[in-house]
C-alpha cells in the first residue's frame, strides 16, 4: 500500500512539474525593450507578452521614426481570426494571430476588416532578443517598413 501512495504522489508531483514547465515555456513571453541603434523605423519602443490561454496578450508602446507616439494592446488566440485592439495603435483596430513555429508568429493588422499591416515577430535560440518587421499601410494610408530588435528585460 505504502508502495502505491509513493508511485501516485511521484506520479502527481511529475504532472505538476511539467505543467508548470509547459506554462514558462512561451518564448515570446516577457517584457521586452527596444534596440534603438539596431531597429529602423522607430525611435523607441516597449512590448509586454503574456501567455493567455491558447494565445497571447501584447501590450505596446510605440514611437515610430513619423513621430506620434501609440500604446495599444491586444489578446488574442493563435487562430487566425480577428480580434479587437484598444488603444491607439497605427496599424489597425484588429488583428489576426498566427504561430508559424514555437518561436515565430505573425500578426496580420486590419482596419475595419482591411488588412494595412503584416508583422513577424522572431523571437532568437536563446530567448534573449526578439526581431520584428513589419510592412503594409498604416491606417493613414502611409507605407510601413519597419525593422526593431528587442531585448528581453
Amino acid at each position: 500500500m505504502t508502495t502505491n501512495r509513493f508511485l501516485t504522489a511521484t506520479v502527481v508531483v511529475g504532472m505538476l512539474s511539467a505543467a508548470a514547465l509547459a506554462q514558462t515555456s512561451e518564448p515570446l513571453t516577457g517584457t521586452w525593450k527596444l534596440n534603438v541603434a539596431k531597429s529602423k523605423g522607430v525611435k523607441s519602443g516597449s512590448t509586454v507578452i503574456e501567455a493567455v490561454g491558447k494565445g497571447i496578450k501584447l501590450t505596446v508602446d510605440l514611437v515610430p521614426a513619423s513621430g506620434e507616439a501609440s500604446h495599444w494592446a491586444f489578446t488574442a488566440n493563435y487562430d487566425g481570426k480577428d480580434y479587437p485592439v484598444t488603444g491607439n495603435s497605427p496599424y489597425g483596430n484588429s488583428v489576426a494571430v498566427t504561430r508559424v513555429d514555437a518561436r515565430t508568429i505573425t500578426i496580420t493588422s486590419k482596419q475595419d476588416g482591411k488588412v494595412t499591416t503584416t508583422s513577424t515577430i522572431v523571437v532568437s535560440a536563446d530567448g534573449k532578443t526578439r526581431t520584428t518587421t513589419i510592412k503594409g499601410t498604416d491606417v493613414k494610408g502611409q507605407p510601413v517598413d519597419i525593422v526593431s530588435f528587442y531585448e528581453k528585460q
